[in-house]
């Protein structure tokens, strides 16, 4: 796959990922639909993810002429997700709540303003 169509395959997970994760931090928790959408949610995030290790970096330095520091979002994601699903299996609801949340904010927030600065292939979609 090319560098562009990897783009939007990870814009077709990371778009909804972004809509399921809002709802479900503005409404209540534990619901049955909670616990559907969080799995969709956490599926959608694995696949961002996922996506997003096999596209290289073109801003800033790398490694092995490939990863830059925004796949260090990746490797967070990959791993806060099972730990979110395992923590909640555990009844562990502070560390399910904790991941959750840094997922969110780590893995849509900061690595999609990352994304949309100048140079990146988003910005030039957008802007």
């Amino acid at each position: 796959m090319t560098y562009e169509e990897l783009s939007y395959f990870h814009l077709a997970t990371i778009i909804p990922a972004f809509i399921i994760g809002s709802y479900l931090l503005l409404n209540r928790k534990g619901t049955p639909r909670h616990k559907r959408l969080g799995k969709v949610y956490m599926l959608l995030m694995l696949a961002t993810a996922s996506i997003a290790l096999f596209m290289p970096a073109k801003v800033g330095p790398t490694v092995f002429n490939h990863f830059g520091f925004i796949h260090l979002f990746c490797f967070s994601v990959l791993y806060g997700v099972p730990a979110a699903y395992f923590a909640v299996r555990r009844g562990n609801m502070r560390a399910h709540v904790g991941n959750m949340v840094g997922i969110y904010i780590g893995g849509i927030i900061i690595a999609g303003t990352f994304a949309l600065m100048p140079g990146r292939f988003l910005y030039s979609v957008f802007f």
